[in-house]
């Protein structure tokens, strides 16, 4: 009988573009998203939990930024042949959402949704098939009121978690405008009837085409006007020496789009004026700068100004999922990348508006506005800063200097917890005291609390404060040793009194 082949033993890594989080991760995306929940809650917004399942039909074809959507997603097959996926956003399953329950629901619809969304697509550095989103939204009303509601509400939300004004600023555009410039751009033929010439290029104004000119205004911000120039037209030689093919308009047929990304101006008048020269005689792109201008006025009306949002046609992201404004929240501070090199952090959230895509349920058109903030990307730009919160380190350790008195140290542990302070009583194996505080310096403890027998005889405990004393050991000379003792006995009775009070002590350095 041949022998029993040995299954190999799985290997424990993380699959590929996932990660894992710990403590201190954990705990600095709730408080993020506690804080921002706070702000969603002050503006009205409701909570939605969603499944984190949708039908692949139900997701349909809206993964923005994607060439074929339905790459992007993990999908499977159940056991009615139905074909799933893991949600790739939180919008599209909001636009099921909203149809599935419009008649229970207020209209307009404000909510907001957090949590975790997956794509398929290829990771690299920083960039991973799963991560946090934080999404507000409301669907069911076509006023520019509530595009410029939004947009403070994304203002307020970054001042919030600790981005201070003059750190960011939320761009907004309108993709009405960019359709007004490609319908001018359209118009501009420089042949006359029956010219072969003439024929080429009006056959060439395909939706094919006109996406590959959103592609190739997306890149304005990496290669600047003269590189969008030569994409428009026949290409370009790129910094490798590849060639890239242009999208094959003429000369007088990119200069509206050129117009149109190089319409900012001193101020948001100023911009406006530039974009209506920029859309010409085009109803759609005038629209879509009274639209701007409403947006500019009502936000002017809160307190936010320029200095916080600002109509700027240099944000073109997106511009093919979004049917109206657009916004984009960027991060204006500099910080260091892998190579050492200084460079601006860039985006953390985006939105716009989408009148769409509740139609593909319902067969009517409802309107809908929403951004999502980049939970990952923001905490990473805080902690880039030395700007999170790290108050809350580990727990207070009580330790064990006698394993038969246990008892003793979980009546410790349960009179620190009841008072809010949280502890917890070591587990290991209690033998060697030096590995106790070991333990505790892996647990960021702030305090280790000891109690032999001496100390349980004189009715006290000694409370080592673990944060003074690795301040002490690394920095102070002897003299400060005496003077700032990181070790003090308190009576029994205290603990909890004691431990507060040098919590709070280490609080206020720290501050």
């Amino acid at each position: 009988m041949a022998k029993e082949k040995k299954q190999p033993r799985p290997k424990a890594e993380t699959p590929k573009g996932f990660r894992d989080y710990f403590g201190a991760e954990v705990e600095d995306r709730r408080a993020m998203l506690d804080t921002i929940a706070g702000v969603y809650h002050r503006y009205g917004f409701d909570a939605l939990e969603s499944s984190g399942v949708e039908t692949v039909e139900a997701l349909g074809k809206f993964l923005p930024d994607v060439d074929r959507p339905n790459e992007g997603v993990f999908a499977w097959q159940d056991e009615d042949e139905q074909w799933m996926a893991l949600r790739y956003d939180l919008t599209a399953p909001l636009a099921r959402v909203y149809a599935q329950h419009r008649n229970d629901l207020p209209t307009p619809y404000r909510r907001y949704a957090m949590g975790p969304v997956w794509r398929n697509e290829k990771p690299g550095p920083g960039r991973f098939r799963q991560f946090y989103q934080c999404d507000a939204d409301t669907v069911g009303t076509a006023s520019m009121a509530a595009d410029a509601e939004i947009c403070a509400l994304l203002s307020d939300a970054l001042e919030a978690v600790g981005i201070p004004r003059g750190d960011y600023v939320v761009r907004v555009n309108n993709r009405k405008v960019l359709n007004g410039v490609l319908e001018q751009a359209a118009k501009v033929i420089p042949y006359p009837e029956g010219d072969n010439r003439r024929q080429t290029i009006e056959a060439a104004w395909s939706e094919v085409t006109r996406d590959a000119i959103l592609r190739t205004i997306d890149k304005f911000d990496k290669v600047g006007e003269a590189g969008v120039r030569e994409l428009l037209g026949k290409g370009r030689l790129d910094a490798s020496g590849a060639y890239i093919d242009g999208v094959g308009l003429e000369a007088a047929q990119a200069e509206p789009v050129i117009r149109f990304l190089t319409s900012k101006g001193a101020d948001n008048a100023e911009t406006l004026a530039n974009l209506l020269g920029a859309v010409g005689e085009s109803e759609t792109g005038k629209a879509g700068v009274a639209e701007l201008g409403e947006i500019a006025d009502l936000l002017a009306a809160q307190g936010y100004g320029p200095d916080r949002i600002v109509i700027d046609p240099s944000v073109v992201r997106g511009l093919g999922y979004y049917t109206g404004p657009v916004f984009e929240a960027e991060l204006t501070f500099e910080i260091l990348d892998e190579k050492g090199r200084p460079r601006q952090f860039g985006s953390v959230a985006g939105g716009g508006r989408y009148d769409d895509l509740v139609a593909r349920f319902t067969g009517q058109t409802v309107p809908a506005v929403g951004m999502s903030i980049g939970v990952d990307r923001l905490l990473a730009a805080l902690r880039a800063k030395g700007r999170l919160d790290r108050s809350a380190g580990g727990p207070v350790v009580v330790t064990v200097m006698d394993r038969d008195r246990m008892a003793d140290y979980q009546a410790m542990v349960a009179e620190l917890r009841n008072s809010g302070i949280r502890a917890e009583v070591y587990l290991g194996n209690p033998k060697n005291f030096g590995n106790q505080m070991k333990y505790a310096d892996r647990r960021n403890s702030p305090i280790a609390v000891i109690e032999g027998g001496d100390e349980k005889e004189r009715g006290v405990v000694q409370l080592k404060d673990l944060i003074l004393g690795a301040q002490i050991a690394e920095n102070a000379t002897l003299e400060e040793w005496k003077e700032r003792p990181s070790q003090v006995e308190v009576s029994r009775a205290s603990l909890v009194d004691e431990v507060r009070k040098m919590l709070a002590s280490q609080s206020e350095n720290d501050a």
